[in-house]
């Protein structure tokens, strides 16, 4: 397995997932998943199967994030074997009515990813919203530290 290549084509995969958010396209963006992927937005929901990705998708497009642009990047690639990866990525939205992307939007996902029929697809995907840890949090991992 060329890694190098494979790296270029997981790219190509995650560049196409932010094209299809900025277009607005819900079915676009499902193309970049399997049939029957498990995906968590940064709310914890629990999405199931690629139906219903692009379902659900095309309704935050056409009403709430219409207008939106994404942009991501991929933080790390580990191949845990020639079929099956585990990449994280950092990304943002940007609403219709803002000028800039906002630090305090960036997310974090991991995802899964398998390759079928020679292509790259999203089986997993978890998002979770980058925060810097409150009060009490930063007190728990200070206790649990001694």
């Amino acid at each position: 397995m060329e890694f190098k290549t494979e790296k270029g084509n997981i790219n190509n995969l995650f560049e196409t997932m932010y094209s299809a958010w900025s277009n607005g396209d819900g079915a676009a963006y499902a193309t970049c998943f399997t049939e029957d992927v498990d995906y968590v937005t940064f709310f914890g929901q629990h999405i199931k199967g690629k139906q219903e990705v692009k379902t659900s998708h095309q309704e935050l497009f056409d009403g709430v994030l219409k207008g939106s642009q994404m942009q991501g990047r991929i933080t790390d690639i580990r191949f845990l074997n020639e079929h099956t990866v585990i990449v994280h990525c950092v990304g943002n939205t940007k609403m219709r009515w803002q000028k800039n992307y906002s630090k305090n939007r960036e997310s974090i996902n991991t995802n899964v990813l398998i390759k079928q029929n020679g292509e790259w697809k999203i089986s997993a995907f978890h998002n979770c919203r980058i925060k810097e840890p409150n009060f009490l949090a930063k007190w728990f991992m200070k206790k649990n530290n001694k």
